[in-house]
């Protein structure tokens, strides 16, 4: 599901050795139900979280800086992974979440050439005794609103704008600099222990309403060759292929070259999330 930025580095340092398969965490089997939401608060276009009792998880724009500094550091913790011993672990995310901050801040806020909107989705849950057992989580992703702690555990950004750096560009609906109302959706992610709850899907969903409020026409989103599970969920959402990276590019680039999906927005339906 994992779509990151160009902004980050591909690479960790040298002392960093990739980590082998991820371990489970005793986490509770959740599951993710459609919720309606009265007004715009905390639990403002939400989905329930299940374990006998609900934790509400709150899919919105950004609100404060804190809960944008807790949504980099779960995509620094998504897309870079270190083996347990390695030698400046902590250090080199705190760079990497420092670098990403400060260029997201400098997208939303306008600062940066080609991008003329850009808006931060999250997707938060409060801080609860199921999920205390996800340390790293509770520790990296840990923000207060209100007085109160929640976590933010899916996140992707909005940009409206004609180009993403080193990504394939969208041909539609061409490149006129005065009407621009292409979108691009990236960093899309969602916490590791929360995947396959439909919390990826409410996310794009979000996008997708705040897109059309935006006059978007057409929207994309880049997805690695290898990411099945990604594929598979934008293509639920409604995206198409349009297009795919020769392969030396990704080998430049060091990463697994990309596909480039579509999405008509006039052919979507404004609709509560699910």
């Amino acid at each position: 599901m994992a779509s990151p930025s160009r902004l980050l580095p591909p690479t960790p340092p040298s002392a960093a050795q990739p980590r082998g398969p991820r371990d489970r965490l005793a986490l509770p089997r959740l599951r993710c139900l459609a919720a309606a939401a009265a007004s715009a608060s905390p639990t403002d276009g939400a989905v329930l979280l299940e374990r006998g009792g609900s934790a509400a998880v709150a899919v919105r724009e950004f609100v404060t800086l804190d809960e944008l500094r807790a949504a980099v550091r779960l995509r620094v913790r998504t897309f870079h992974e270190y083996a347990d011993d390695s030698v400046g672990t902590e250090d080199h995310r705190k760079a990497l979440a420092d670098r990403e901050f400060e260029a997201l801040q400098d997208r939303i806020s306008g600062k940066m050439i080609n991008f003329r909107r850009v808006s931060c989705i999250n997707g938060t849950v409060p801080l609860s005794p199921s999920l205390m057992s996800a340390e790293e989580l509770c520790s990296m992703c840990k923000f207060v609103e209100d007085g109160k702690e929640r976590l933010v555990v899916g996140s992707l950004d909005l940009n409206q704008c004609l180009w993403l750096p080193d990504e394939l560009t969208g041909k539609r609906p061409g490149v006129n600099e005065d009407i621009q109302t292409r979108a691009y959706l990236s960093n899309v992610c969602v916490a590791k222990e929360l995947q396959k709850k439909g919390l990826g899907y409410t996310l794009v969903d979000k996008s997708k309403k705040l897109a059309l409020e935006w006059g978007i026409t057409d929207l994309y989103v880049h997805v690695a060759i290898n990411n099945v599970a990604g594929q598979k969920l934008y293509k639920k959402c409604g995206f198409v292929y349009e297009g795919e990276e020769p392969a030396w590019k990704g080998r430049f680039l060091g990463r697994p070259r990309r596909l480039l999906l579509w999405l008509d927005m006039s052919k979507v339906l404004v609709r509560s999330c699910m």
